[in-house]
């Protein structure tokens, strides 16, 4: 690939369409209704990481600090790191059982609406096929253009292809490695797998220690190519973006996606953390975390099936369905969408565990996906005794809900309960929906219970709505249709 000549036509590209690299303009971004009717997405952090299989996807950082579990497990298990460094382990990555079709089917039935492979993660190798550099799964290990299948499995079955980068942490992912004998030594030149392994900065800080002008080039050269290569509806970005020095490349990436996706008909979407982009000409993402309140803007979450990792690692430290479930319903209620993480082993296949949990997902949302699907908040997102601990990374802990937490969505003439934990006696109260309640003068012509034959008797109060059932029972959120005037 000409470099020059590919950053040519993005400021061509810039300089002609409807979005300009400033923010102004860029604020004219509109969120699809699609993304919004949505709610549920998969994310799938799958590489090279994949093949070491212990601590998390973080690994290839870690084997490289002396005195980390990881530098002891590496050297323990394959020996020095002069001989075996972490490119030893990409012929290792081969993929062999890595079905996309089988992949869609389970994605399909789990109820999701659109998936996001990550492209490339912080340790630089990119699972598709690039012009940038050879170090990339159509070229070695798998030696397949993973994104593109994945894309075409996925499009046939009707699911929202996109993609994440984790690029930008990679200017100092590996630097470590350069603090004693190993295999990352310099010379290492753009394109290098290695490259550039400069010393890692205090990630509060936002102005110092900024990468090389030639790396950012790389990087908004390896974005833009995945834009131009596989067309993604949504683009999501992690941590690190938010460094001053990323802001003028943020702004003419945004701009080039946004221009290129109206070219094909469609709005592009990018996801964001922290404070990235400018807020409205994206979408925010709070990663393993969410709001404690309704929200008036729309908002995406994004959390793992396990605690302790992204990728597959041995020791996988799953949550329950249930409270993947509740989150999904607290999120929904909340003006978000859900994006959940599973993470494949190193052969291509899906763990049994992760199955499980979307296989679980999909049969709840089976019967109450209309509660969730193209439904929009209510007046208040619910009501209950628990508390929702607000903000990311603070999903170390499963929220023990009770049968007092409920959360609303709506659609049309249709209001929406959802009970978090079901009662054993089948008694429900929403105080919210009671009697001269100053916020719901609603007349409720109707209750059904979604997915029970059983025609709830209600009544009520000027302490609650009452509801009474006798033959539901669920260890899943129970919800409530409300057919309201």
């Amino acid at each position: 690939m000409d470099r020059n000549e590919y950053l040519k036509r993005i400021d061509e590209k810039v300089a002609s369409g409807n979005f300009s690299d400033d923010w102004d303009s860029l604020s004219g971004f509109r969120i699809p209704e699609w993304y919004k009717d949505a709610k549920f997405g998969i994310f799938i952090h799958w590489g090279v990481y994949a093949v070491p299989a212990f601590a998390n996807e973080w690994y290839p950082r870690n084997m490289y600090i002396q005195g980390t579990r990881e530098f002891d497990h590496h050297r323990a298990t394959y020996g020095d790191h002069q001989t075996f460094g972490y490119k030893d382990f990409i012929p290792l990555f081969k993929a062999e059982k890595f079905n996309a079709a089988d992949w869609a089917e389970l994605f399909e039935q789990a109820g999701a609406r659109y998936v996001m492979p990550v492209a490339e993660h912080h340790d630089g190798f990119q699972m598709y096929k690039s012009e940038l550099s050879k170090f990339n799964a159509f070229e070695m290990g798998p030696r397949r253009d993973v994104l593109a299948e994945l894309k075409s499995a996925f499009e046939a079955r009707g699911l929202i292809f996109s993609v994440s980068s984790h690029r930008a942490e990679h200017w100092f992912f590996m630097s470590h490695g350069k603090t004693f004998e190993t295999d990352i030594r310099e010379p290492l030149a753009c394109g290098d797998f290695y490259w550039p392994s400069m010393p890692e900065p205090d990630h509060q800080d936002l102005y110092g220690s900024p990468p090389s002008k030639e790396y950012l080039e790389d990087w908004l050269l390896r974005c833009c190519e995945l834009v131009d290569r596989y067309r993604p509806k949504i683009f999501y970005f992690d941590w690190w973006i938010h460094t001053a020095a990323f802001k003028p490349y943020l702004k003419k990436f945004a701009a080039y996606y946004y221009n290129r996706a109206a070219e094909w008909g469609y709005q592009g979407i990018i996801n964001y953390k922290h404070d990235a982009f400018k807020f409205g000409s994206a979408v925010l993402d709070i990663e393993r975390g969410q709001f404690a309140d309704l929200q008036p803007f729309y908002w995406q979450t994004d959390t793992a099936a396990a605690r302790n990792s992204w990728c597959h690692v041995e020791g996988m430290d799953y949550k329950s369905s249930v409270e993947i479930i509740q989150d999904l319903v607290d999120v929904v209620s909340k003006n978000g969408n859900l994006l959940l993480n599973v993470g494949p082993k190193a052969d291509g296949t899906i763990p049994e565990d992760d199955r499980r949990i979307l296989l679980d997902i999909g049969g709840w949302l089976k019967t109450n996906g209309e509660a969730i699907y193209g439904t929009t908040f209510w007046r208040k997102f619910g009501e209950g005794p628990t508390a929702v601990e607000e903000g990311q990374f603070t999903d170390g802990k499963a929220k023990l809900f009770t049968s007092e937490d409920i959360r609303f969505t709506m659609k049309g003439s249709a209001l929406y309960a959802h009970v978090l934990s079901y009662p054993d006696d089948g008694i429900v109260k929403i105080k919210s929906l009671k009697e001269r309640a100053h916020y719901f003068h609603g007349i409720i012509r109707k209750i059904n219970v979604l997915g029970f034959d059983e025609k709830p008797v209600w009544e009520r109060t000027d302490e609650a709505l009452i509801i009474r059932t006798r033959e539901v029972r669920s260890p899943y959120p129970v919800v409530f249709q409300i057919r309201v005037d």
